[in-house]
């Protein structure tokens, strides 16, 4: 097994890191999640499109570039690291599902262009976790309602879970914008009374659930990386009595601890996404691990960087009540611990 990123992963990841801090900076990002109701920036969106990002992991055969969750892990770090707004992971996975039922190539490629959004409509009760859908497909049409669908109010289409499996629909859609942790995130519960297509073919939810563990646990990763980064550089110039704060001792352990974890979360991430990518028997104990370790890590690793800085740490001047929200967010989207810890048990067999 490699332990190490391929010469093409690196400058996958070097490119990604430089253009998000040129394109999307955290005060730009700021902007963004203050002020537009989208909750993200139409023109960055097809920006990320025309640079290949929206097409990663989908087949040349819509205009993707067929790579596989190893690289959209060190896509998805970065975009967690730099705290980048947006429907990045969503649209992906959704896009994924479309493309393997292979009945609206069209659209995936609108969606490879940056021109068109897709998502997926699973929960049908507030406060639902992961379970699987009971809206009805019936006669061809879905009916029902759909809760905490991501940036469902600029969907074109919805990947709409049912009792009688997937079907897609087309907007548009009656929204209701509901209010989040996370400022830079928007969900919406969904009313529906909509024409379905049938995604059946190669379209598997519990695989593109797998690829969504991946990739929300490389985003907890990016976020928790750059909250130790940002510690790390506050503890070497903050002084207290003279000397460094980083130089106290009951400090260093708890910075060496969030290294522990930050590094632990490191292994786990690409280890799924490896496992993912080779079709291994392990791939669903990898992936349900991965989420359920980073979700509880990210929390403790953001949520120490802001008890390091002392009462200015959650205030809107410094970033890291942000990038906290974020990761409290993700801990819960795309299976939370609790639910990745029972899939982690089920695929070991217990």
């Amino acid at each position: 097994m490699r332990f190490e990123l391929s010469e093409d992963q690196a400058l996958l990841r070097s490119s990604t890191r430089d253009f998000l801090a040129s394109e999307l900076p955290l005060e730009k990002s700021r902007a963004v999640m203050e002020h537009s109701e989208a909750g993200y920036d139409p023109a960055e969106w097809r920006r990320l499109a025309e640079m290949g990002y929206v097409g990663l992991v989908l087949p040349a055969s819509v205009g993707g570039q067929g790579l596989g969750a190893v690289e959209l892990a060190v896509v998805l770090e970065e975009m967690g690291r730099a705290c980048a707004p947006g429907p990045f992971l969503d649209v992906v996975l959704a896009a994924s599902l479309v493309a393997d039922a292979g009945v609206a190539d069209a659209l995936v490629r609108d969606v490879v262009a940056g021109e068109k959004l897709v998502a997926i409509a699973r929960h049908d009760a507030p406060f639902a976790g992961t379970a699987a859908a009971a809206v009805v497909a019936r006669g061809g049409r879905v009916r029902g309602t759909k809760y905490f669908v991501p940036f469902a109010a600029s969907a074109g289409a919805l990947v709409v879970a049912t009792v009688d499996g997937l079907g897609l629909v087309e907007g548009p859609f009656e929204t209701t914008p509901l209010q989040t942790f996370d400022p830079a995130q928007r969900f919406a519960d969904v009313a529906l009374d909509h024409a379905a297509t049938p995604l059946g073919g190669g379209a598997d939810l519990a695989r593109v659930d797998r690829l969504g563990a991946v990739g929300a646990s490389a985003m907890l990763l990016g976020l928790m990386s750059r909250c130790l980064e940002a510690t790390l550089e506050y503890v070497r110039t903050r002084q207290t009595f003279g000397r460094p704060i980083g130089t106290f001792q009951a400090l260093q352990h708890r910075m060496a601890d969030m290294l522990l974890k930050v590094e632990s979360t490191r292994s786990a991430v690409y280890r799924a996404a490896w496992t993912f990518d080779a079709g291994a028997p392990e791939a669903a104990l990898a992936c349900a691990a991965a989420k359920a370790y980073a979700g509880d890590a990210a929390r403790h690793v953001c949520g120490e960087a802001i008890q390091m800085h002392g009462g200015i740490g959650f205030t809107w001047e410094l970033d890291l009540h942000l990038y906290f929200k974020r990761a409290k967010t993700l801990e819960q989207h795309y299976g939370s611990t609790e639910a990745q810890l029972e899939a982690a048990l089920a695929a070991a067999g217990y």
